[in-house]
């Protein structure tokens, strides 16, 4: 661990003491959100990012070490593990280096050059390969036998074996890798016979780019295009360059025997170097690709989770339609279903009398607060329609995005929940329970399928887990959870829990009654201290035995919060939401303590306790007068929704079926390196119309107005 810490240390440039005490905190069962919040003066005050970046390190170091153990017991079996070898591959953490070391030992299918070394040419291979006569003269004949019936056949098998030593050689493959990575320039071309077929790739119907700056979202289609054989894919630099400073490696003179090696060598460079090289260079630049479209989904995702809610107010939530109608359904302030009906306003029944008649009486009779509105199809006209309507009360109404509500609805975990009720029902409470809290609905979908990414499902699905995981956890824990109400689908993701706990903590809850304060956590089954400690921090009790249990201050500094309210001659309750300043003499005692990161964190947390850092729901309105693409004239200026954020700019949802797209030089009056500098997820902005192609179905705005 000693050596994986200083390596970690030395690639991450952090100081060896925090990566020291990161490693032993992961061992010991530290997650990243605890880390963040409750051991800053051990990680340094690092973020959660950085914690994670150095966490994946060290994960990766470990791998890398294992690898090496299987490189020595290998190269030990064949009787040549040196100690100057053995050295090398202990020295080395690349790890393209280090199967360059062991390539030579790696066990090969028969190949042409074992072939030729059975057959007795790896002197004749060794005596070209020095090139000290440049005259073959009679020499080749020594080499003739009975397998091996003429010089050619001599020559031939010679060239194999060099061919092989220049592949495997230690200086010239990763010349030739940098080569690559340099210059390899990536060509498509469609497969004529499919043409008709790859439309949607014709972009890329003959096409070429280099490859270290091709756009992420660009890469990932042609590999797409490739992968459904639709386009042919080559990355490559010029051969002809690339060849010739191969040669100068080995080519050492103008005479026959170099001019074999210098045959050697190409063969080496087009049979050997090329296949190995080339699908190195783009899984590299796939995994670049692909760690370039998760950060862009990892960000979209986060800020969607943070989506301000509205908190717990009684929705009526309706699911729109048009021939099946509108599916309707009223939810207490929790969450939980009160009632549930179908409207029919819309054609073919176009009902809209009896549809305001119901709306007008379950609002009066379930007392509704607040109303949500799908926004997929007939969600507009609904939302006219509710507009239309005049209640006793005010009542907000707000349109909310239904992706991947029907992925939910149809789970698993929406049968556990209602399995009384259809798909449309538990769809209609999921837009409700959105409005309310989007975090803790959201979470009930795997991340992927929640509609906010680019070419998700191209890129490394295990990285995309990974990371959508940890944009989870964060904002879970970011926001803190409510012990006594939350579903085990959002305790699942609490710093400690996962799943199976959840499960425990819910079933003590139903069987015990709400909990009065977090020690009782460690009454759960299979709960114990580690995970308490882990936990405790992020969990909510509003109204429970002790106040701080609805904080973010961790019960292991109880006592210090005791100690700092018995100095200021009150109650801890009395302390809690209080404007106070602690004496100098009395700040540095307890920064000595515990330190200067963990005392701030506490004041500012007394304070002003359980602050929710998402903002409040706002109310929207699109342009009554756009309904359809036909609707759109280029000049116009109109009210939108960013609904989705790419590399390349931001789709806008302006109340029609169709999203229009603000390319990244449209979004500001400056340059734009990342459209996360300018726009977030769900922010209302105001847009102009560029051009539309209602053909294929494409809308261009603007955000310079």
């Amino acid at each position: 661990m000693e050596t994986l810490v200083k390596v970690a240390a030395k690639q991450l440039q952090i100081s060896q003491g925090v990566v020291s005490a990161v490693a032993e905190m992961v061992n010991a069962g530290a997650t990243v959100p605890f880390m963040a919040r409750y051991r800053k003066e051990r990680t340094n005050n690092m973020d959660e990012v950085q914690l994670l970046e150095l966490v994946n390190a060290l994960k990766k170091l470990a791998e890398l070490e294992k690898r090496k153990l299987t490189m020595f017991k290998a190269i030990d079996e064949q009787n040549a593990l040196t100690p100057a070898l053995k050295q090398q591959i202990t020295d080395c953490w690349d790890e393209l280096a280090l199967e360059d070391l062991y390539l030579p030992f790696k066990r090969k299918k028969t190949t042409k050059a074992a072939k030729a070394r059975a057959n007795g040419l790896e002197p004749l291979a060794t005596k070209l390969l020095a090139q000290h006569q440049q005259q073959l003269g009679n020499w080749l004949s020594e080499f003739l036998t009975n397998d091996v019936t003429n010089e050619e056949e001599a020559l031939a098998g010679a060239r194999h074996i060099i061919a092989e030593w220049v592949n495997e050689d230690q200086k010239a493959r990763p010349a030739m890798r940098q080569e690559f990575e340099k210059y390899a320039l990536l060509k498509a071309k469609v497969v004529k016979s499919k043409q008709e077929a790859a439309e949607k790739y014709q972009d890329y119907f003959d096409f070429q780019e280099p490859l270290h700056r091709m756009a992420s979202h660009r890469l990932l289609a042609v590999l797409r295009g490739e992968a459904e054989g639709f386009l042919k894919v080559q990355a490559r630099p010029d051969e002809e360059i690339t060849v010739g400073k191969l040669k100068r490696f080995f080519v050492k003179g103008r005479g026959e025997a170099s001019e074999q090696v210098a045959l050697a060598v190409e063969d080496a460079y087009k049979r050997l170097l090329v296949p190995s090289l080339e699908n190195e260079v783009k899984n590299s630049a796939k995994l670049k690709a692909d760690l370039t479209a998760i950060d862009v989904f990892a960000k979209n995702l986060r800020q969607l989770l943070l989506t301000a809610p509205l908190g717990q107010k009684r929705v009526l939530a309706i699911d729109p339609g048009f021939r099946t109608g509108c599916k309707v359904v009223c939810l207490d302030a929790q969450g939980g279903l009160l009632h549930n009906e179908t409207i029919y306003p819309h054609a073919p029944q176009n009902d809209k009398k009896g549809a305001m008649n119901k709306l007008s009486s379950l609002i009066n009779a379930y007392k509704i607060e607040a109303m949500a509105i799908g926004n997929g199809t007939a969600g507009r006209e609904t939302e006219s329609l509710v507009k239309s309507m005049r209640f006793d009360k005010d009542i907000e109404v707000y349109m909310v995005n239904e992706s991947g509500a029907s992925i939910y609805s149809a789970s698993t975990i929406a049968r556990q929940e209602f399995p009384d009720y259809d798909v449309t029902v538990r769809g209609s409470v999921s837009i409700g329970r959105r409005l309310m809290d989007p975090l803790a609905e959201l979470v009930k979908i795997e991340p992927k399928s929640i509609g906010v990414g680019q070419y998700q499902h191209d890129v490394d699905q295990n990285l995309l887990k990974d990371n959508l995981q940890s944009v989870v956890e964060s904002c879970v824990n970011m926001v803190g959870v409510n012990l006594n109400t939350a579903s085990k689908h959002l305790l699942g993701y609490v710093s400690g829990v996962g799943p199976s706990l959840a499960e425990n903590i819910v079933a003590y809850r139903k069987e015990n009654g709400a909990f009065k304060n977090r020690k009782q956590l460690l009454k759960v089954p299979r709960l114990g201290a580690k995970v308490y400690e882990q936990c405790a921090g992020f969990l909510r009790i509003n109204g429970g035995d002790n106040p701080l249990d609805n904080s973010s201050v961790h019960p292991e500094r109880y006592e210090l919060v005791g100690a700092i309210a018995k100095h200021l001659s009150c109650k801890v309750e009395e302390l809690i939401g209080k404007d106070f300043e602690l004496p100098t003499e009395l700040m540095q005692n307890l920064t000595s303590k515990v330190g200067a990161y963990t005392i701030n964190d506490i004041i500012k947390e007394l304070k002003k306790p359980g602050i929710d850092p998402r903002k409040k729901a706002k109310q929207f309105e699109f342009d009554q007068n756009v309904r359809t693409m036909g609707d759109l004239r280029p000049g116009m200026e109109l009210p939108g929704l960013v609904s989705n954020i790419t590399q390349f700019g931001a789709f806008v949802d302006i109340g029609i079926k169709q999203d229009g797209l603000v390319h990244i030089s449209q979004l500001a009056d400056r340059f734009v390196s990342d459209p996360h500098e300018v726009v977030v997820l769900n922010q209302a902005v105001q847009v102009r119309v560029l051009e539309i192609d209602e053909q294929r179905k494409r809308i261009a705005l603007t955000m310079k107005l």
